[in-house]
């Protein structure tokens, strides 16, 4: 499994509580151009509509050698998921008001899966928490690689 991409905002931004892997409906160019790296998940956030789920904002680049079929770049993708996952994560999402982000996007036995996170928003208070604990994790790691040097 090597990753494709990776939303380094999701973690930054979301307390992530559950992790799925879904699979996507791509058109062919759109796995070209996944193969090239043309892909951003940053802002890409996902849905549950009439019982599917859907992955809005994901920017997929087109590809450029595709002779006459070209995609837009940031269509909503079918998310492929079993039902009672579908069912558990809008149930989970209205009831409590969490958020479901793409965490990364990495090939699996030649398909693309992405891994999605269903998580509740972080305020600034959390975020400057995290990052002190960060910064003291990384200390102690110095110091007691000095000591054992």
């Amino acid at each position: 499994m090597s990753d494709i991409a990776t939303n380094r905002k999701a973690k930054r931004d979301y307390h992530i509580t559950d992790t799925y892997e879904a699979g996507m409906e791509l058109l062919g160019t759109e796995v070209k151009s996944i193969r090239l790296g043309h892909v951003n998940l940053s802002e890409a956030y996902a849905r549950v509509d009439k019982g599917q789920l859907w992955l809005y904002n994901c920017d997929i680049r087109p590809y450029e050698q595709a002779s006459h079929e070209f995609h837009a770049p940031l269509r909503h993708r079918r998310l492929l998921l079993h039902k009672r996952e579908i069912r558990r994560m809008a149930a989970i999402t209205e009831q409590q008001g969490l958020t479901i982000v793409p965490l990364r996007l990495y090939w699996k036995n030649r398909r693309v899966k992405i891994e999605i996170g269903i998580g509740r928003g972080k305020d600034q208070r959390d975020k400057r928490h995290d990052l002190k604990e960060k910064v003291t994790k990384r200390e102690v790691d110095r110091e007691i690689a000095r000591f054992n040097r």
